[in-house]
């Protein structure tokens, strides 16, 4: 399984020499499956730039799964350069709700007074199959979806090939229950043993206290969610809009300074624009 960032970015995207090391953009994360599938996760104004990448390549199939419907995680999806081209085969996965909640999504986000290209104007076929609540596979993948602690809910997921668990929980208030949310421990059980994962990490403790139930977890959470659970990796995501690359360089030392602490193996990183990682 390969997996690539294309943004990692919380709310809105930012720009400047402050934000170069970790970029700009909002959430898109691509993955690649054994039996040559590509999976879209989220689509952040990060998929402009895969959309790029992927016309100069030819694809001309990919799947997609959003995390939920908030607008940071949306705004890039018109300038998906692939959904102009009619030879584009686009499946829309039933994420993170049954029935036809991604279909009203998308249907809203293309066309007035939203955008000036309509839905229908689209040269691409866009089809829609079934997702969550139940584990479903792409190809080489299964896919297992648990509910996030957020505001209007959504969805973070397990994606597990050949062995290997790649879990991918953004947008997710470990300190808060949120309705349809999990408790703690549930999300510890859910990431155990993970290779890879990344966490809403957006805030310091200093400003989640200012911050309960806005959705988004402390850093300090993150770590201790990584700890509980045994990974592998921990990627801290979701990256404050106005959190400076020297900033972020400091967190991700003081957790790298308490992990040496515990004398467990676990590598932690903050999640940058363009990252490739190999499961």
């Amino acid at each position: 399984m390969y997996i690539k960032c294309w943004g990692s970015r919380g709310s809105t995207p930012v720009s400047g020499a402050e934000y170069e090391k970790y970029g700009g953009d909002t959430t898109c994360i691509e993955i690649r499956t054994r039996s040559d599938d590509l999976i879209i996760v989220d689509a952040g104004t990060g998929i402009r730039r895969l959309g790029n990448q992927l016309v100069r390549e030819d694809r001309s199939t990919f799947n997609f799964i959003f995390t939920h419907s908030h607008w940071d995680h949306l705004m890039g999806f018109p300038f998906f350069k692939p959904l102009h081209k009619k030879e584009s085969e686009i499946y829309m996965h039933r994420c993170p709700f049954p029935g036809k909640y991604i279909e009203m999504i998308v249907t809203k986000l293309m066309g007035p007074p939203h955008f000036p290209v309509r839905y229908a104007d689209l040269k691409a076929s866009i089809r829609y199959k079934k997702g969550c609540p139940g584990t479903f596979s792409i190809g080489t993948v299964n896919i297992t979806p648990i509910s996030l602690s957020h505001p209007n809910g959504g969805c973070g997921y397990c994606f597990e090939e050949d062995g290997k668990r790649f879990v991918f929980l953004t947008d997710n208030e470990l300190g808060f229950v949120h309705e349809g949310g999990q408790t703690y421990d549930q999300y510890v059980a859910f990431c155990d043993g993970a290779d890879l994962l990344f966490h809403d990490g957006e805030y310091t403790p200093a400003e989640y206290a200012e911050s309960i139930e806005w959705g988004h977890s402390s850093y300090m959470d993150t770590l201790r969610l990584a700890l509980d659970a045994g990974v592998g990796r921990l990627g801290v995501f979701h990256l404050n809009q106005e959190r400076t690359d020297t900033e972020m360089d400091v967190i991700v030392d003081r957790c790298n300074e308490l992990i040496a602490g515990k004398n467990v193996s676990l590598e932690c990183f903050a999640v940058a624009r363009d990252m490739e990682f190999h499961l």
